[in-house]
């Protein structure tokens, strides 16, 4: 027993214990009895476009997975069929599943798809059942999905991002303003490869007019989506260097390894790719290419956090950092639990939709995002009444 000043002891003692015990049994005999999906299609708040395609809304594939009275919540940004797949193809292999045995489950998932294709929608619909069998795990055992994996600190740096195509310069300017000198955060990338790299003078404007912007201290980042050819990009970046441009994103297409590898091989600024990959072979081939100096990881189409950790594992067998494409309040908790993380992008387009549409999300000021440790499981909520509007499938 517990004793207390004054040789008593506490009247709790053992509580919290038998607490505990009956917790974790009910998450050892949890099994899955309800696999549902919904998709949103959430507008823009403007026109947006980056070098190699446009957009004017954004659609969020929601997958709510049960156990008892439990239940946990997963998404991924994908076309709205991702639901009606996940409902029917993978939901059969899911649901009776013991919750706690998310390795059997993905591996299930990912027998189920052979003939679908693990890529694209398939894969993004696995990614958002296995976002939501892990938050549902943390929430049957009582722990924030953060405590759940293992943090390596309290706070995970961000950029932010955005700077599309489709701004004008006035837009442009206010938003990096807000990120930098409103809410402090250090980092912050645009768009450039405008129209597959036939603007390159515009690219250079709206480069110099970031710098002058953000001020010579923030760290300046480009994204040109696969939009140059690879000499046109080497070009490119040295002239980028008067403004100090540390991060060029996919200078040219993420299948063109050998073009990835010669821009960084011939850039001051860091390579980054990554963010189409979706699985360990994909992200195997990228980093014995040498092709980039950061990995970039999307939980939402790599498998969800499963495929998150071994992709990181991937990058730390050949000593690269790995940075979470898109979808900020998703990568959070798996972010912080991972040492070789660089950072977290803070999105434009998915922070406001996840702000929108889910209670809890993170906020980015000071340039960092703490993990939620103080309530079960990713710590989000999604607020149906919020979404229900937005409904396509």
């Amino acid at each position: 027993m517990t004793e207390i000043p004054g040789g008593a002891h506490d009247p709790l003692d053992g509580v919290t214990d038998r607490v505990a015990d009956r917790v974790t049994d009910r998450a050892i005999d949890a099994v899955v009895d309800d696999v549902r999906a919904a998709a949103y299609r959430v507008p823009t708040d403007r026109p947006e476009a980056d070098g190699t395609f446009a957009w004017d809304a954004t659609t969020l594939v929601v997958a709510e997975i049960s156990a008892g009275e439990v239940t946990g919540t997963g998404w991924t940004y994908a076309p709205a069929a991702a639901a009606p797949f996940l409902e029917r193809t993978l939901a059969p292999v899911v649901t009776g599943a013991a919750a706690l045995d998310i390795p059997g489950i993905w591996r299930a998932m990912v027998r189920r798809v052979r003939n679908a294709g693990r890529q694209g929608i398939a894969g993004y619909a696995i990614s958002a059942v296995d976002v939501a069998l892990w938050d549902l795990k943390a929430r049957l055992l009582g722990v924030p999905l953060v405590r759940l994996f293992g943090a390596t600190g309290d706070r995970v740096p961000v950029y932010g991002s955005g700077g599309f195509t489709t701004y004008d310069d006035d837009t442009t300017a206010a938003q990096l303003r807000h990120w930098v000198h409103d809410q402090g955060i250090p980092r912050v990338k645009i768009k450039i490869g405008e129209s597959w790299g036939t603007e390159p003078l515009r690219d250079l404007h709206r480069v110099a007019l970031a710098r002058k912007v953000i001020g010579p201290d923030a760290e300046l980042y480009v994204d040109a989506n696969g939009g140059y050819t690879a000499k046109q990009a080497v070009r490119l970046e040295r002239r980028m260097r008067d403004h100090d441009v540390r991060w060029f994103e996919e200078p040219v297409s993420s299948d063109d390894l050998a073009g990835l590898r010669l821009v960084r091989e011939r850039s001051e600024a860091d390579v980054a790719a990554g963010e189409y990959g979706g699985d360990q072979v994909y992200f195997t081939r990228m980093c014995a290419a040498g092709a980039v100096d950061c990995l970039q990881i999307d939980a939402t189409r790599c498998g969800g956090y499963t495929g998150w950790f071994a992709a990181a594992a991937v990058a730390a067998g050949h000593n690269l950092q790995v940075s979470a494409h898109c979808a900020p309040n998703l990568h959070l908790p798996a972010a912080a639990a991972t040492p070789g993380l660089r950072h977290v992008e803070w999105f434009h387009d998915h922070a406001r939709i996840e702000t929108e549409l889910f209670d809890g999300a993170a906020d980015p000021a000071g340039g960092g995002l703490r993990p939620g440790a103080d309530v079960p499981g990713l710590g989000l909520t999604l607020r149906h009444d919020a979404a229900e509007r937005h409904r396509v499938a």
